[in-house]
């Protein structure tokens, strides 16, 4: 878009398709197609509005925003003032907002009024005082006096729409925001105006309440005080709180967010406005789950394990000094047989100091981030990923990755193990957007189609999990045919369970030329392999068994060596605690229950000759070690996320605690004692020698030598990839006695709302989880004899769910929820996607 004067006006309109037009006497060339209130924008000229907002469709219905228009282009102009929310640019056309035209200016005053007739004068009780536009507007473009001495209209208040979202009705200047928003871009169309008139209002359906994942932006883009958060309401003012750019931490989206913050507490969190990432859309899981440092589980001094007067062994509290000495005595004991383990919690830089840690002050490669089920064929997977880090790279052997704009302007989408708004809320967005706007063609490879997929128009190709590499390797012919160079190929962390699954993406990827975008589900995941947390890559994606890699990391970090060979991965160190071939581990930031086998884990960490747990808040972990170091939270620190698609997202520090330490200051004491210089003591100093990794030129890690396995022969074709012996059991002739006990795959993800301890505290959010249920398809269910309720069981226990019966679902399968709160599945059942579990019905 350009301002241009007369003389170059007609090269640019032949040369751009721009539409010349003059706004207030000054002449402007825009996009054919532009809205006036854009044009406007671009020569700085503001128009009033309420309604309009550049992510929602127009439709002028605030009617806030109206201009005269004297010539539409064509000598005639137009008899009455329009809404320039709703009219796109012509050639020649003239516009006279309200600084030049006396017809604008009292349109617009006198559409002020009539908004004012029955709106509330509570300014100084309402959330939204302070930061309203409708309270901008009034003092510029409305009347110091009302006219109107009539009954303001009234309502009951506030009406809740949803645990989370408040409706004052008589605030409401019906601007139609919250509705698009649900319908458009969310595809929760859960509220919508109802009645006409003077009685028209926002309503709910009475059996189908407002809980999506995405409400709380309906609160942020309200342009009055008419939707509140029940979270926030009156809990500030907005001249009380500091506000703070910063990025969410809930998954690995790295959304933009603006924390406010009084007083050294965080009170609320925004969207910030980040075009090439989130828009200006959040999850309410970014919105809202922000308190889970402020319960009593906040770890706030340092803990040492000591033996008691009684004989029992227990953890007290402990200076710094005697803590960092009792950690450097049993790791000194330990030597080099010490295992690090670093969840996904952690900033880029916290990642890159625990690897640069295990390898230098330790010298070990028995380093893994992967706190959930991963398998070898995963490692090297990732190794492929990590190698062309950065948005849209361009990776070795034609590997390219993918990034939002990527999604959204997609010939083709395929997802492979994911499932879009429950693990990557932004993702599923920039994908239902791509949908709406421009017809985007996707598939999902999953038992059935979720709520998220169908939103996002996905197509479901039916697989049973543990058939995915088949799946992939054996795509229905429109599907390949469809991936090319403009499209976009998800894989999601389940994948990881599959054998062959990620090899096949890799292939698909690799023939079609299609963006590949490896999405995990928490924060730190990327950032920690770019750093080199994984037992066989050092940091920037190198291969530990690289001789060549090793004498370059070394270099960097001022040593003689590196440690040889491949460590081992996270559940190779649990295990290696039972025979003491490992006798420590230094731990941050994992749960049990977040692996396949939690009481495996928990034996493990019970085995481990000596524990270090470094963490913000009390788990099982710290309940288990020999010394306990307090970190900060994320708004007590400074660092970056990478998020999928390997674009940094660094944040500031948003509220300073001195006694705050973050885990890359705590390793640094650690070097310190052992006799070592870990090289950094901030985050600045560590992104910096991190940054001396990036680009390094080096082979590829070859891909797994597994071969997916390919469609077995005599399967029932319409139960793609069934195995043989459930084919047995889905071809039976209705009517027979379901067995008790009927066997099923079992299939699963984890809920974007669930048992997280991130959002335990967050009751108001909680309510908007989804309900959890157990789902089978209408023949599986008449088969086995299944309604009501199920108990889903394993030889190691069982689970009772309602049953949904849902239609379009693969046979042979039963799908619940991974992480429910009270119905674990790896702590009651210890089975993942892809085993069999037996199935029957519960009272």
């Amino acid at each position: 878009m350009t301002v241009t004067d007369g003389t170059r006006a007609g090269e640019l309109e032949k040369r751009e398709d721009l539409v010349t037009l003059t706004i207030d006497d000054v002449e402007v060339s825009v996009p054919k197609g532009t809205l006036v209130i854009r044009a406007a924008e671009l020569i700085g000229v503001e128009i009033p509005r309420f309604c309009d907002h550049p992510l929602l469709d127009p439709v002028g219905a605030c009617r806030q925003c109206l201009v005269e228009v004297p010539d539409m282009g064509n000598g005639r102009g137009m008899p009455k003032p329009q809404a320039s929310c709703t009219l796109e640019v012509m050639p020649g056309m003239q516009i006279r907002t309200q600084f030049s035209s006396s017809v604008a200016d009292k349109a617009q005053r006198g559409q002020m009024e009539f908004l004012l007739i029955n709106h509330p004068l509570d300014c100084p009780i309402c959330d939204k005082g302070g930061e309203c536009p409708l309270q901008n507007q009034a003092m510029t473009r409305g009347s110091g006096e009302s006219r109107f001495d009539g009954v303001k209209r009234t309502y009951p208040k506030p009406i809740r729409i949803s645990s989370q979202v408040l409706l004052d009705r008589e605030r409401c200047v019906l601007c139609a925001r919250c509705t698009r928003f649900s319908e458009q871009v969310a595809g929760d169309p859960f509220i919508a105006l109802v009645e006409r008139g003077a009685l028209q209002q926002v309503g709910i359906y009475e059996r189908q309440p407002f809980e999506s994942y995405f409400s709380g932006n309906t609160i942020q883009i309200c342009p009055v005080g008419a939707l509140t958060s029940s979270a926030y309401r009156f809990r500030s003012r907005p001249f009380d709180l500091v506000s703070t750019p910063s990025v969410g931490e809930h998954d690995a989206c790295g959304s933009a967010i603006r924390v406010d913050h009084r007083r050294g507490t965080v009170m609320r969190r925004l969207s910030g406005d980040d075009p090439e990432v989130n828009e200006e859309w959040i999850t309410d899981k970014d919105r809202f789950a922000f308190r889970y440092g402020r319960g009593a589980d906040r770890l706030t001094t340092p803990l040492v394990r000591v033996t008691d007067e009684s004989g029992a062994s227990v953890l007290r509290p402990a200076s710094w000094p005697e803590a960092i000495d009792a950690a450097v005595e049993g790791l000194r004991r330990a030597g080099t047989s010490v295992g690090v383990l670093t969840g996904g919690r952690l900033t880029l830089e916290d990642a890159y100091a625990y690897s640069k840690f295990a390898r230098t002050v330790i010298g070990t490669n028995d380093i893994d981030f992967r706190a959930r089920p991963h398998s070898s064929e995963e490692a090297a997977f990732l190794a492929a990923v990590v190698a062309g880090s950065g948005v849209s790279a361009e990776q070795p052997g034609g590997l390219r990755s993918a990034s939002f704009a990527d999604l959204e302007h997609a010939s083709s989408v395929l997802m492979v193990c994911f499932e879009p708004e429950e693990e990557a809320g932004t993702v599923f967005l920039r994908l239902r957007k791509g949908f709406r706007k421009r017809g985007l063609r996707s598939w999902t490879i999953a038992p059935f189609l979720s709520p998220g997929a169908r939103k996002a128009g996905a197509q479901l190709i039916a697989t049973v999990p543990g058939g995915e590499a088949a799946a992939v390797s054996d795509l229905p012919d429109d599907v390949f045919d469809s991936l090319d160079a403009d499209s976009v190929i998800i894989v999601g962390e389940r994948a990881a369970l599959q054998a062959g699954t990620l090899t096949a993406v890799l292939r698909v990827a690799e023939h079609t030329g299609a963006r590949l975008a490896w999405i995990p589900r928490r924060a730190g995941d990327r950032g920690a392999l770019d750093a080199g947390c994984l037992p066989t890559l050092l940091p920037g994606g190198r291969p530990v068994a690289d001789a060549t890699a090793r004498v370059d990391a070394a270099s960097v970090w001022g040593v003689e060596s590196l440690p040889r060979g491949e460590g081992r991965d996270a559940d190779e160190m649990l295990t290696a605690t039972d025979d003491r071939s490992l006798d420590a581990l230094v731990v941050a930031g994992i749960e049990p229950s977040d692996f396949a086998d939690p009481a495996a884990v928990r034996a493990g960490l019970e085995n481990a000759g000596f524990l270090i747990s470094l963490e913000t808040r009390t788990s099982e972990v710290t309940e288990r070690a020999d010394v306990v170091f307090p970190v900060s939270l994320v708004e007590e620190r400074e660092g970056s996320f990478v998020n999928w698609e390997g674009r940094p997202r660094p944040f500031p520090t948003v509220i300073s605690k001195p006694n705050a330490l973050s885990d890359l200051r705590v390793l640094a004491a650690l070097a310190d004692g052992l006799g070592r210089d870990l090289g950094f003591r901030t985050a600045g100093q560590a992104r910096s020698e991190f940054a001396e990794f990036a680009g390094w030129d080096g082979a590829r890690v070859e891909q797994p030598a597994i071969d997916p396995p390919s469609r077995p022969e005599g399967d029932h074709p319409h139960l793609p990839h069934l195995p043989h012996w459930l084919h047995r059991l889905t071809t039976a002739r209705p009517g027979g006695s379901p067995a008790p006990g009927t066997p099923l795959v079992l299939a699963g993800w984890r809920m974007a709302l669930d048992d997280s301890r991130a959002v335990r505290a967050e009751l108001d959010l909680l309510d908007t989880a989804r309900r959890p249920v157990a789902r089978v398809s209408p023949a599986t269910a008449e088969r086995a004899g299944l309604a009501g309720r199920v108990v889903v069981s394993s030889d190691r226990g069982s689970l009772a769910f309602p049953l949904e019966v849902t239609e379009g679902m693969v046979d042979g399968v039963v799908w619940v929820p991974v992480n429910a709160p009270g119905l674990s599945v790896p702590e009651n059942l210890a089975a993942g996607a892809g085993d069999v579990v037996h199935v029957q019905a519960g009272q």
